[in-house]
């Protein structure tokens, strides 16, 4: 009797050493290669991309020059609904466009313009990646999220097209881009680019859209150096339905928005609190 005991023991035993070996080996298998965390990643920002196009939203550009001590010396501040008409027809409509005060700086150039649209809000969708060295980094616990971090740069420039060079983060469940930190390249002409940080937020329970780009950054000129502060907000996404869609974000207005805008003009705008890169983090559902 004692030896059946003894037996039945070590097979109990060896029955949950094998179900916790092959939970771990089934735990193992889960887990995605890297190139397959690339092509998968990849994929979700090409159909966030396309995605974002079916949804209007509240686009708020904000830079400032930043003089000695911190104070602020200038000042761009554009504010638009960013929709299509039932044509297809990209119209930007300027809710509020002060005169711009920026103290060194023009109004953004068409590079500025591509990267608010490109570079920052989806860099490395599928058709992108092979412009691209990206390299596996490590992981990293970023507020509730599990991510992956990969270095990525541009393999060759290509004249006229707009690439980033930085770091992003990816989460391990969904394989989503849910942060991205770096610099849209190259520079052109006398043109300089800020160091960004962008974050995504979850919408509607499927997508990661861009909801906070934040910059602090000297940009070193051949005549001086100058400090500016540009934070961009989406807000206010709204599923479009019918043949209304929204537009690629940065479109130029049309010169009857720009007319309606100039009401707004007169009125003096105080700069507002800056928020933190990490005061904005992605939130899943």
């Amino acid at each position: 009797m004692r030896s059946r005991i003894l037996y039945l023991s070590l097979a109990a035993i060896v029955a949950c050493s094998s179900v916790t070996a092959h939970q771990t080996s089934s735990s193992q298998k889960a887990l995605p290669s890297i190139p397959e965390v690339i092509r998968r990643f990849a994929d979700a920002e090409t159909q966030n991309r396309i995605a974002r196009r079916n949804y209007a939203f509240t686009q708020d550009y904000d830079m400032l020059t930043i003089g000695e001590a911190g104070s602020v010396t200038g000042r761009y501040h554009r504010v638009s609904d960013i929709v299509l008409d039932d044509l297809g027809n990209r119209i930007e409509k300027i809710t509020f466009f002060p005169p711009s005060t920026l103290v060194g700086l023009n109004a953004p150039t068409q590079e500025d313009i591509q990267d608010l649209s490109g570079v920052q809000p989806f860099a490395l969708a599928s058709e992108d990646l092979p412009k691209y060295q990206i390299d596996y980094v490590g992981k990293e616990k970023i507020d509730e999220l599990n991510t992956y971090i990969f270095d990525v740069k541009p393999k060759t420039i290509v004249k006229g097209e707009r690439y980033l060079e930085g770091r992003i983060w990816v989460d391990d469940q969904d394989l989503q881009v849910v942060k991205v930190k770096g610099q849209a390249v190259p520079e052109v002409a006398k043109q300089k680019f800020p160091h960004f940080e962008s974050y995504r937020e979850n919408i509607d329970g499927r997508y990661w859209f861009p909801t906070y780009i934040y910059a602090d950054d000297v940009l070193a000129f051949k005549n001086a150096d100058i400090h500016i502060r540009m934070t961009v907000r989406f807000t206010n996404y709204k599923k479009f339905s019918g043949r209304i869609r929204v537009a690629d974000e940065g479109e130029a207005a049309s010169e009857d928005d720009v007319k309606a805008a100039d009401k707004n003009k007169a009125k003096p705008v105080k700069p507002p609190e800056e928020t933190k890169p990490d005061q904005k983090k992605p939130k899943k559902p």
